[in-house]
């Protein structure tokens, strides 16, 4: 009964009741029949420790069905264009909305791709000129480097209403702003004509030195075939024109044993094939020698800008488009402000939003002319952000993949806010993250555990953060570690000199980087330490650098293939056995024939989900039944790569099955902290955290005195920072020295030396602002760095 005059209390509508993600029984990787809700409208943390199967339960279980569905929705045509999606090991999804995931991925190796290209902020500012810009040029195309200017001639069909009209045209011309000199790459290319061949040999005797142009396959017999020049004659003996038909000839079509093919000249082929590609994107020797071979310098017509003479030439206000594009995002933001332009009003506004959201992010010490390819995973994933942020979708699920990657602690605050901001939208944010700053401010906290790949895959803990830390797991018991500044600290026993540093915005730089301690780059993003380092220290005699690059594989790839251990492994099952090494590769002679050695079937039903399956012929073993009844010390080669790391290690240390070799590579492997990693799993399956140690333990191994790291507390767990400040104690305490670039407080509170650049990032940054020991830091507190490390450390 309600008391008379007040009205009854209106009932919940069945609409608001579906306010919970509902996960039963999902079994992805090392998931085991986890069950779990999960709020909406909310921010959720997925914690645990790298490998615990929060990746598997966020983005393989419940992002991946909500787009599976959402792809569903098209017709079977689109379908047919779009990736093949299978559903989640998993017995029921309730409650989900549309999930855009915001990952770490790189933003493609593209080297026509910037950041303006990537956020559309290079099309707004090229309708700006095509309206305003004088004098006038074009259309938007016309300042677009992608596009080039063509000509035509001839007759021009057009088809209206079911008939074709048919008008001959003459020198019409379809304006583009690419540069027609370095086809609008910015830098033009010249190639060392010894790095391609040797000279005192014929083309027969293998004079030819690019990788992959083997005198034995087709390339043979199209050169042979082609009658251009004589094979057996050395090429130093070669005529003007027959040296001229080897390396620049155009296509030509060629007959050979009755075979219709083309013949094309050295360059203008490894143009193609090599030259127009991300030399990241290359195969390692693929890469080493077109550096080799290739110079690239700015392309002396464009000066870099990879824009026509037509589209620099329109400017506003002074400017033309390619300055505007060079210009720090915040110096751009405020000249677009001060733009008074009525006739444009509303795409200036939609590009000052663009820009401000840049710098909101902390992205404002950027340049739209940057190439994609450059951003770090950090910055790559804040790019993609920027888009979302002015968006006017609600009920969305966002995904992240640990935002504050890449961040100095004063800018986690800010990312924190975007976080929160996105929540407040109405939209469900699920975040997976190591950060106890980004962590702290959840609604909601769910923790996978209790450890790592097999060791894990269960939930240990859901609810508050307060709730969290007296939770007794893992994370709860390290959410609130404080590291002391170390004291005493090393003794150098060296500088390396580092002087007129000037790469990007470094403004002169002069630093003795000391030798024989673990030194810390420390600063904002966007201050200037990778510049450092990549511009004036990686490059130099006996410095190795392991940088922040995903590793790349296939589901053929593996921990042992990756490392180099599969190797030495062959070849003791080899020598034990009495047979070839190749029969111990499932990519060789020893492959299963019914599943090619991948272990599983994949059969493709068309538009519907490929649907893979477990060999039956080998059990998913990979290999041939014969080639399992060869063992080394009791086991055979699917048993050695089902065993872990630590297995392994413990296997291959002593006994009949000793191996040295192998030892020593399993040694660095458990030093990372990939102990319970099994030598065989897909690398497809594992985590970003898992993939940057795996990394770390393989460059390891290449000779060197100076280690240089880029952040490698990348995806660790806070109870895995210790084991990695433990592994850089070792590699010092050897007589190695360790730069390392990082924001991590705790590694910063370990080091012997630290070098503070900023103060601020771009043009604000690019200086250094203090060098000294962490304690004299944390005493002066005179930078943000300086700030963030004294109230991270205890006293």
């Amino acid at each position: 009964m309600t008391p008379a005059g007040e009205p009854a209390p209106a009932a919940v509508h069945v609409a608001d009741t579906h306010d919970l993600i509902r996960v039963q029984g999902a079994r992805e990787n090392n998931l085991k029949d986890v069950s779990v809700e999960i709020p909406k409208r909310r921010l959720t943390a997925f914690t645990g420790v790298s490998g615990s199967g929060k990746s598997s339960l966020v983005f393989a279980t419940i992002a991946a069905e909500s787009q599976r569905m959402i792809n569903e929705t098209y017709s079977a045509f689109v379908q047919g264009f779009m990736p093949t999606l299978a559903r989640p090991d998993v017995d029921l999804l309730e409650g989900l909305t549309t999930a855009i995931i915001v990952d770490q991925e790189r933003m493609g190796a593209n080297p026509r791709s910037t950041v303006g290209t990537a956020t559309d902020a290079n099309a707004m500012l090229r309708i700006l000129f095509s309206r305003i810009g004088t004098p006038h040029v074009g259309p938007p195309t016309a300042f677009s480097f992608n596009v080039p200017t063509r000509k035509a001639s001839g007759v021009m069909s057009t088809e209206k209403s079911g008939r074709v009209e048919k008008n001959v045209v003459q020198n019409v011309v379809y304006l583009g702003g690419m540069c027609p000199r370095c086809e609008g790459m910015g830098s033009v290319s010249d190639i060392d004509l010894t790095a391609l061949y040797d000279e005192t040999k014929s083309l027969a005797g293998g004079a030819l030195t690019i990788p992959g142009y083997s005198m034995d396959g087709w390339y043979g017999r199209i050169f042979s075939g082609s009658g251009f020049f004589d094979m057996d004659k050395p090429i130093n003996k070669f005529t003007k024109k027959q040296l001229d038909d080897l390396l620049y000839r155009e296509p030509t079509k060629i007959k050979v044993e009755g075979i219709n093919l083309t013949y094309e000249g050295l360059i203008p082929r490894m143009q193609k094939s090599m030259l127009s590609k991300d030399p990241e994107a290359m195969q390692p020797h693929i890469r080493a020698f077109v550096e080799r071979a290739v110079t690239f310098q700015s392309c002396p017509e464009c000066d870099g800008t990879r824009l026509s003479k037509e589209a620099r030439a329109a400017r506003i206000n002074g400017k033309n488009i390619a300055e505007l594009c060079a210009m720090q995002i915040t110096d751009l933001a405020g000249w677009i402000r001060e733009l008074r332009e009525p006739s444009v009003a509303p795409l200036l506004g939609g590009l000052q939003h663009l820009l401000d959201s840049f710098a909101e992010i902390g992205l404002g010490y950027l340049s739209l002319d940057r190439p994609a390819g450059t951003l770090s995973g950090g910055e790559a994933q804040r790019t993609k952000m920027i888009r979302h942020l002015g968006s006017s979708l609600t009920d969305i699920t966002y995904v992240f993949d640990e935002p504050s990657i890449g961040l100095h602690p004063h800018d986690i605050e800010r990312m924190n806010g975007l976080l929160l901001q996105l929540r407040d939208k109405g939209n469900t944010v699920l975040v997976v993250e190591h950060k106890p700053e980004t962590i702290g401010i959840a609604d909601h906290v769910i923790d996978l555990g209790p450890g790592a790949g097999a060791g894990g895959g269960e939930v240990v803990y859901r609810g508050t953060v307060a709730g969290l830390r007296g939770s007794g797991t893992v994370t709860g018991r390290h959410l609130d570690d404080r590291a002391a500044v170390k004291d005493p600290v090393r003794t150098p026993v060296g500088v390396l000199e580092v002087r007129g540093a000037s790469t990007h915005n470094l403004k002169d730089v002069d630093v003795d980087l000391p030798l024989g301690v673990l030194c810390v780059l420390t600063g904002v993003a966007g201050s200037g330490k990778s510049s450092l380092v990549n511009g004036s220290v990686a490059g130099r005699d006996g410095v190795v650098v392991i940088d922040q690059g995903a590793i790349k594989g296939s589901r053929r790839s593996n921990p042992a293939t990756y490392s180099g251990l599969l190797e030495p492994i062959r070849k003791a099952f080899a020598k034990a056995n009495g047979v070839k090494p190749a029969l111990f590769s499932s990519n060789s002679e020893g492959a299963c024939p019914a599943c090619n050695g991948a272990g599983v079937i994949y059969t493709d039903l068309g538009v519907m989900a490929t649907v893979e399956s477990t060999c039956e012929e080998c059990d998913g073993k990979r290999f041939q039944a014969s080639v399992l009844e060869y063992t080394l010390g009791g086991r055979n080669i699917a048993e050695v790569l089902a065993m872990s790391v630590a297995e392994a290690k413990d296997f291959f240390g002593g006994g009949e099955a000793a191996t040295p070799a192998a030892h020593k590579v399993l040694d660095r492997l458990a030093d990372v902290g990939l102990g319970y990693l099994s030598l065989g799993q897909p690398l497809t399956t594992l985590s970003g955290g898992e993939r940057q140690r795996l990394k770390l333990a393989a460059q390891m191994a290449e000779k060197g005195d100076i280690y240089i790291l880029d952040e490698p507390t990348t995806g660790l767990h806070l109870a895995d920072v210790a084991n990695l400040l433990a592994l850089l104690d070792r590699l010092v305490d050897s007589g190695k020295s360790v730069i390392v670039i990082e924001h991590h407080q705790a590694v910063m509170a370990h080091a012997d030396w630290i070098v503070d650049l900023g103060p601020g990032a771009g043009h604000d940054g690019g200086r250094i602002v203090f060098e000294g020991t962490p304690a004299e830091l944390v005493a002066a507190r005179s930078t943000l760095t300086g700030q963030h490390l004294a109230t991270y450390v205890r006293h």
